[in-house]
């Protein structure tokens, strides 16, 4: 039976959480501030974690941050703020995903199931590389570098990175990486992919004076390898 951990300051939609949970045959346990939650959370072996950012104690943003120092485990991120830096702040600590409320109780269910199926479908192989020129991707361990230097990049940042590598020139667009990358039921807007190519364009090209990432126009992006600036 999977495990979640419900972290929300309001005990009537954490209770309305769980039960629905429950009622879904999960097992369910809840905190209702930021540092019991995050204490349960590295204490407890759990599947997911749902977190609310408005939280006593501490807030979900830094129980995210500090929880990704420990650990992988999935964190769909709930709050009333629908803002796309806001969103984009959240998915930056680590989280998997991120829902604005009020929200129907089915698509937080359908968020948990892909998150799930995501997982499970991930396969287990004793060494996953890739090598493009000086660039060097891990994807068991999450790291990659360039010429022996790393680079550090969030769970996001490295999962858009592995999505475009793995389809080396072959021009994805926007929607086809916010499907793949955020998840095929995450309602955010494209222009979230835009920020992130930023992200990862200064942490690798701008930063090493080289290009991996070419914008295709009137379609998205496209991974190359190594072209010198």
């Amino acid at each position: 039976m999977q495990k979640i951990l419900v972290v929300e300051d309001d005990v009537k939609i954490a209770r309305f959480i769980e039960l629905e949970l429950k009622h879904e045959g999960f097992s369910v346990d809840s905190a209702h501030d930021g540092r019991s939650g995050l204490d349960k959370a590295l204490e407890g072996e759990f599947d997911l974690v749902i977190l609310d950012i408005m939280l006593p104690g501490l807030n979900g943003m830094e129980v995210c941050r500090r929880l990704r120092l420990n650990s992988d485990i999935p964190v769909i991120m709930l709050t009333a703020k629908d803002d796309t830096m806001d969103k984009v702040m959240g998915l930056d600590f680590g989280a998997d995903d991120y829902m604005t409320k009020p929200f129907a109780i089915e698509e937080l269910l359908a968020r948990i199931r892909r998150i799930f199926r995501k997982n499970a479908s991930q396969p287990q192989t004793p060494t996953n590389i890739f090598i493009s020129g000086r660039l060097k991707i891990d994807y068991n361990q999450y790291t990659a570098s360039y010429d022996g230097k790393s680079v550090e990049l969030t769970k996001t940042e490295f999962d858009l990175l592995h999505y475009l590598a793995e389809n080396r020139n072959i021009a994805l667009s926007r929607e086809q990486i916010l499907d793949k990358v955020w998840g095929y039921d995450y309602f955010g807007e494209t222009k979230i992919v835009d920020v992130y190519i930023r992200y990862l364009r200064s942490k690798i090209d701008d930063c090493f004076s080289t290009k991996f990432i070419h914008t295709v126009r009137g379609v998205g992006y496209l991974f190359k390898d190594e072209d010198h600036k």
